[in-house]
């Protein structure tokens, strides 16, 4: 609790300081708060507990909102992308809040009136802003990042999603953290997993949703990596996290295995010990 107190203190005056790239606040609440489960691939939130915390979270947000779009262009492409992945995800957890413990999902705010994507409930860069604006608009934007992978990073309180990770996101370790939330997300065999029967690989459906992400020729961040032009080549790289097999693992490095797309969990990321 001490460690919180003095982030939310180190962030109080965030408008009138540099910005804390470190993210120290954000750390401070995810290691206290998140959970890892199934041997490290997923993770949950303690909702239930972290209302005294609640000040710390505003805070940070506050900070985050408090970075000028002049200022924020002013940074490299992974100090931006560290701060843009931090913001939806801290975000993500502020929304769900205002209506815990009463929903079981984050779907539960509506499709229509208090679409939690399309809701402006929070200031980025002087303007009223959404979560899907974070997402589309800037990280997914072709010529801003061109790094897929940040659909493992960014969580939507779902249980379907890549985990919420137990630290903040930083431009010295994003390469790294990518990389880790990629492989962990496709080692659970709940969301992504090899049918040897059919010799079909059965992902999540963000392979699906984000199609256009995965065959856009990217190279990832770091630019040194082969450019990937369709799911296959993205998924044949990680064949080793997709089955525990060899023979199989080489069915998905050879690209001849099929894909298919299991159905999305939506339930509400929530620890309940």
């Amino acid at each position: 609790m001490a460690v919180l107190g003095i982030a939310a203190l180190a962030f109080a005056s965030a408008a009138h300081a540099d910005f804390d790239h470190t993210h120290a606040a954000w750390t401070a609440l995810l290691a206290k708060h998140v959970v890892l489960i199934n041997n490290g691939a997923a993770s949950q939130v303690r909702y239930a507990v972290i209302a005294p915390d609640r000040p710390a979270l505003k805070s940070y947000l506050a900070s985050l909102s408090a970075v000028s779009e002049t200022e924020f262009k002013g940074w490299d492409k992974p100090r931006q992308m560290a701060f843009l992945i931090n913001a939806y995800n801290a975000f993500t957890v502020e929304k769900i809040l205002t209506r815990y413990p009463d929903l079981k999902s984050i779907r539960d705010f509506g499709s229509v009136f208090g679409d939690p994507w399309k809701d402006k409930f929070f200031r980025l860069f002087g303007r009223d802003s959404t979560l899907d604006q974070i997402e589309h608009e800037w990280l997914r934007k072709p010529g801003n990042y061109d790094e897929p992978r940040v659909h493992f990073a960014v969580n939507c309180a779902a249980i379907g999603c890549p985990l919420l990770r137990w630290e903040a996101y930083v431009a010295d370790k994003l390469e790294t953290q990518l990389e880790e939330q990629t492989r962990r997300f496709l080692s659970d065999r709940s969301r992504n997993r090899y049918n040897a029967d059919k010799n079909t690989l059965e992902v999540s459906k963000i392979f699906l949703w984000y199609k256009t992400d995965w065959t856009s020729g990217y190279r990832g961040i770091g630019g040194g990596a082969q450019a990937v032009t369709t799911t296959g080549q993205f998924l044949a790289r990680y064949a080793r996290f997709l089955a525990d097999q060899p023979a199989h693992q080489q069915q998905i490095a050879a690209g001849r295995a099929t894909i298919s797309y299991l159905e999305y969990d939506w339930t509400l990321n929530n620890f309940k010990p």
